[in-house]
């Protein structure tokens, strides 16, 4: 499965972003994935399975589905439980 972090410039946010994806995907045992990060200019919306930005992007970002929402992409929890959730509604995991 391909997760994608995106945010406006593809720099140092979407980065932070996609190592704390990984380290999330590994606590809840999930294997077999990819995940990259881009500048909302950048990214197609067959670049991944999921993309994952921050709430204030929400509008940019409308055309990019299925999306999870960011309230703090610094909050470790909070893309834990989103990923969680996700996947579990998907029957991923």
């Amino acid at each position: 499965m391909k997760f994608m972090a995106m945010c406006s410039s593809g720099l140092g946010s979407s980065f932070l972003v996609e190592m704390n994806i990984k380290k999330a995907l590994d606590t809840i045992g999930f294997s077999d994935y990819e995940v990259t990060h881009s500048d909302l200019g950048g990214a197609s919306t067959n670049d991944a399975d999921l993309f994952i930005v921050g709430r204030d992007l929400e509008d940019a970002a409308s055309g990019f589905e299925p999306r999870i929402l960011l309230d703090s992409i610094i909050d470790q929890n909070e893309l834990e439980t989103k990923l969680r959730d996700h996947l579990s509604a998907n029957g991923l995991i």
